[in-house]
This record gives C-alpha cells, sequence and structure tokens, in this order.
C-alpha cells in the first residue's frame, strides 16, 4: 500500500505564495523593459503595455548602444560604457586592497590604537557621502584631480574603504590565531604573511567585496556626475541625459533599452559568481 502524501502546511503554502508574489514583483517591471526594448514605436503607441512584441527589433538596441544622443553628443552610450569600465577597475581593485589590509592588520597585529581607528573608520560607512560633496570638491580642486580620472576613482576608493575593512576584518577574525603565529615563528614578515598566507585564504570574502565594489561603483549617478568630469561621465550618467532628453520623438524602446545595458554588468558579475557570494557572506556572517 502506497503512503498517503501529506498536505502541504498552511505556512508552508503561505511562504510559497509570499515568495511567488515577491518574485513577480522583481520580474514584471524586468519583463516590461525587455518587451519594450524589442518592440518598434508603432506597436509600442498602441498602449499595450504587457504584451509580447508582435515584430520584433533589435533597432533599439543598436541605437541605445551606438546613436542615441546623451546630451549634445550622438554617439550612443558606448563612450559612457568604456568610461565606467575605467573607473570600475581601479577602484575596485584598491577599494578591496585597502580594506584587505586594514582588516588583516586590525586583527592579527593590532597596533596601539587600533580599536579608536576601526571605530573611526567604520563610522566613515554610515556618514551620508552628500554632507562631505563641497569639501571634498575644494580639496580635489586644490589637488588638481577635480573632473579627472585619478580623481574619480580616488573618491570610490575612499568611499568604499569602511565598508571593504569591516567585511575582512570581520573575516580575518574566523582565521585561528595560531596559523598567524606559526608563520610569525617561520620568520614570516608582515607583507610576506599577509601575500602567501592571507590571501589564498581570502577567495570567498574577496569575491563578496568584488561584487559589492563592482555594483556599487558601476550604479553610482551622484559621485560620478559631481567628479568625473566631462571627458569620464559613466554609463549611468549617460543613461540619466538619454531618458530625461525634452527634445524630439520620446523614443520608450530606446530608453529601456539603454537601461538593460546599463545593468548587465553588474548582474552578469552577479550570477556569474552568486555561489561565492553566498559563500563569502556566511562565513563571515558569525565572526566579530
Amino acid at each position: 500500500m502506497a503512503p498517503r502524501r501529506r498536505m502541504p502546511r498552511p505556512a508552508r503554502i503561505g511562504l510559497y505564495v509570499f515568495l511567488f508574489t515577491a518574485a513577480l514583483a522583481f520580474l514584471l517591471p524586468l519583463y516590461v523593459m525587455v518587451a519594450t526594448s524589442l518592440k518598434p514605436m508603432e506597436e509600442i503607441r498602441l498602449g499595450n503595455l504587457f504584451s509580447l512584441p508582435v515584430k520584433i527589433t533589435l533597432a533599439p538596441w543598436a541605437q541605445a548602444w551606438m546613436s542615441a544622443c546623451t546630451g549634445l553628443e550622438c554617439g550612443g552610450i558606448r563612450a559612457g560604457f568604456m568610461n565606467s569600465v575605467a573607473i570600475v577597475v581601479p577602484s575596485t581593485l584598491l577599494s578591496i586592497l585597502l580594506g584587505a589590509l586594514n582588516g588583516y592588520a586590525l586583527s592579527f597585529w593590532r597596533p596601539r590604537g587600533a580599536q579608536a581607528f576601526f571605530v573611526i573608520l567604520v563610522t566613515g560607512a554610515f556618514i551620508p557621502y552628500q554632507v562631505m560633496l563641497f569639501p571634498l570638491i575644494r580639496a580635489l580642486a586644490a589637488m588638481g584631480l577635480f573632473g579627472t580620472l585619478p580623481g574619480i576613482v580616488l573618491i570610490h576608493t575612499l568611499f568604499g574603504m569602511p565598508v571593504m575593512t569591516l567585511l575582512f576584518r570581520n573575516y580575518y577574525a574566523g582565521v585561528p590565531h595560531e596559523l598567524f603565529m606559526a608563520a610569525r615563528i617561520d620568520g614570516g614578515g608582515f607583507w610576506r604573511i599577509f601575500v602567501q598566507l592571507m590571501l589564498p585564504m581570502s577567495l570567498p570574502i574577496v569575491v563578496v567585496a568584488v561584487i559589492m565594489q563592482v555594483t556599487a561603483i558601476w550604479n553610482d549617478f551622484l559621485l560620478g556626475l559631481v567628479f568625473a568630469g566631462h571627458d569620464w561621465l559613466p554609463m549611468t550618467v549617460q543613461l540619466n541625459n538619454i531618458i530625461n532628453t525634452t527634445t524630439g520623438e520620446r523614443l520608450y524602446n530606446v530608453n529601456m533599452a539603454a537601461t538593460l545595458l546599463t545593468s548587465l554588468v553588474p548582474l552578469t558579475v552577479y550570477l556569474a559568481s552568486g555561489r561565492w557570494f553566498v559563500r563569502g557572506i556566511a562565513a563571515g556572517a558569525v565572526k566579530g
């Protein structure tokens, strides 16, 4: 006699309903964006927002990439893409390197005043960066870095360092101190232990840091608008210029295509390393 199948509990049914509703709330705008980006304007004017495209076209994607107007120039968002890459790569590497060094030093070497330094550094993560814009503008202008690529990279590195320090310090707090002492007995110094021992053990938390920094820096609008200057405007600023243009016909399919193109990089980074992200978060979740 086959065993009777148990009916799902009301709590489990409620959980599934909640998860389905939450997924629908996130996926519905994405569906509208993708569907609209594949429709010609004649079909969009019919007003069927949720309908599938009858005649699929990739022309809006090509126009968004190569010829959409981002102000006075009509070269698409490909220039902004290259600017964003030039900003994200060094900013991510520098902020993670400095955060790892700070977390390593605060966890194992513990110099005098380390606790006070850590408190001050982490406090900076909770101060809205909008209140620091004007002093930073004056400081970068005095150094000749305002409106340059090194200037915007420096800004993102500074704002990312507190969170990166907290992340790596919590991760290294879970590493047995005896391992560090054994390396010291074997003659390892500050840099040798960091490069040959700590960094190879830090892959899960490094992936978490990369995802966090790439997502935050790539999606940034305000800092790029203020500090990047005209020659280094990131992709998000050019996307805003495309969508909020007040001249000519409003091309909703081009706008949606440009929005999707702008979001592809952080989405790809997360999907490619999602399991490492979960593992790294779990590794540092109960350490402190």
